[in-house]
């Protein structure tokens, strides 16, 4: 705004200029700066810009200067006659003045267009000025809105953050838990290094009970760490493209320290070989592997290895097998009663997926769904050992609805679909046989999910995406209760 306020002024002292000019410097130009005027006699016109002469035969005069109505500088001479001699010294003096005259005209002219321009820059400032004015005043009018906005955003979110107060009182008591197993170990520390000083100092049962004790409340204490709740889903890393549109593949979540053996089965019905990588990274970048021969072909995609067998559902039947890749033998099989088979209750996708099988911290799970609960969702708790049923909960999920399941600390996590975007949006916890719904996306990167499957020991889910083996990060929100230890 200064350079607007700078041009007024300048327009203002050219003004100023020009009118002391038109004063002081124009008489003595055109040499009159004695001349005196007259009053016009009685009875002679006033043309309110000087005097008539007194006899223009013999004289002339200039009128005084006066302004138009727009205030500028007006000059007006009355020559003598045209039959005075043209040599005459006043006729000489006469057209010097002429030409003064004209040259002080134009020169008038040109300061009078560059004060019409001026001018017009001056109002085009005004109309600029008054327009910013106005959006200053918009502008500050829409602050105080985006202000009260983000007040009730902010309130809002306090609002969501609030339950989380007794939560992280939780977690406080969580770490006084933490810090009396640290000073436990450290007393029963310095008890084995005095016991190795002074043998039979202690009794070798009561100190063994001891650690057995703090190594069983340590191993649950742990346990309870894995475990949690779903909060959220990473983006999916792709590990492999190989195989069918459908299929299913996996690791041993009780494998010991260093088997990272993959098992990978392709097609959900009529095959019936296993293949065994060594390692993920064979998986990935070779093709050396073992093939495994199973007695019957498979049903589905929701096979799992667990703890040296492979678990799964023997096709056009509601019979689950226990397979030893040991032995190479059938170890176990049993019925789930009433259990829905040969695509009765199968996922939204199809693929004879009626019986699925899964891992969690807690052992094995079999989900289905049967006549009897109307095509809903049956989750039972499996004995890995023999195959019977611990105990059975029922949903009020139709399973036909469901695109995918999995199980993550006793919680089964259903999702919306298979193809196209996806998320999971129903869970019904086990524990409390209490159901809700959530908003968890889950990328589904090749638009056709026909496995989805936890393992807790990777804390991850494995998943066959349109012929792409694929993982998921998971992020679980954990709570120790010490009360339970």
């Amino acid at each position: 705004m200064s350079v607007p306020l700078l041009k007024i002024g300048v327009v203002l002292s050219t003004m100023a200029m020009i009118t002391n000019w038109m004063s002081q410097t124009l008489p003595s130009l055109v040499g009159l700066n004695n001349t005196k005027l007259s009053v016009a006699p009685p009875g002679v016109p006033d043309r309110s810009t000087g005097v008539l002469p007194a006899n223009p035969e013999d004289s002339w005069q200039v009128y005084s200067s006066a302004q138009d109505s727009e205030g500028r500088c007006v000059c007006t001479v009355v020559a003598p006659q045209q039959t005075m001699c043209s040599r005459d010294a006043r006729t000489k003096q006469l057209r010097q003045l002429l030409e003064k005259v004209q040259n002080m005209t134009q020169s008038i002219q040109n300061l009078d267009q560059r004060t019409q321009k001026d001018l017009q820059y001056v109002q085009r400032m005004e109309v600029q000025l008054r327009g910013l004015e106005t959006k200053f005043k918009q502008v500050e009018e829409s602050h105080k809105q985006n202000i009260a906005k983000q007040y009730k955003a902010i309130k809002a979110k306090m609002e969501e953050l609030r339950p989380m107060i007794p939560v992280l009182e939780e977690y406080k008591a969580d770490a006084k838990l933490v810090m009396q197993f640290k000073e436990e170990v450290k007393n029963l520390t310095s008890v084995l290094s005095e016991l190795q000083e002074e043998i039979g100092a202690f009794d070798y049962e009561e100190l063994h009970n001891r650690v057995s004790n703090l190594e069983e409340r340590l191993r649950a204490c742990m346990q309870k760490l894995a475990c949690g709740k779903l909060t959220g889903i990473s983006d999916s890393i792709t590990i492999k493209t190989s195989g069918s549109r459908y299929g299913s593949w996996m690791t041993d979540p009780l494998a010991p320290d260093g088997d990272t053996r993959v098992w990978y089965m392709d097609g959900y019905h009529n095959n019936r070989f296993v293949r065994e990588y060594k390692s993920m990274a064979d998986f990935m970048y070779s093709d050396n592997f073992t093939s495994h021969r199973l007695p019957h072909p498979w049903s589905g995609t929701g096979q799992v290895v667990y703890n040296g067998s492979i678990y799964f559902n023997k096709f056009q039947s509601n019979t689950i097998i226990k397979f030893d890749f040991k032995t190479a033998t059938i170890s176990k099989s049993g019925q789930l009663d009433y259990a829905g088979y040969n695509n009765r209750y199968h996922y939204s996708w199809g693929g004879h997926s009626d019986i699925d099988l899964m891992v969690d911290e807690s052992g094995l799970w079999a989900v289905y769904a049967t006549n009897q609960n109307a095509g809903n969702i049956v989750i039972s708790k499996l004995n890995p050992a023999t195959l019977q049923v611990i105990k059975s909960y029922t949903t009020n999920h139709p399973k036909r609805s469901a695109g995918e399941a999995f199980m993550i600390c006793g919680t089964l996590y259903v999702t919306n679909g298979y193809s196209g975007g996806t998320k999971v949006y129903y869970a019904f916890h086990t524990n409390s046989s209490t159901y809700e719904y959530i908003d968890i996306p889950l990328q589904n990167k090749y638009s056709h999910i026909s496995m989805l499957d936890y393992n807790p020991r990777d804390r991850a889910l494995y998943a066959w995406n349109n012929g792409h083996q694929v993982l998921y990060n998971v992020t679980l929100f954990h709570v120790i209760r010490s009360e339970e230890l």
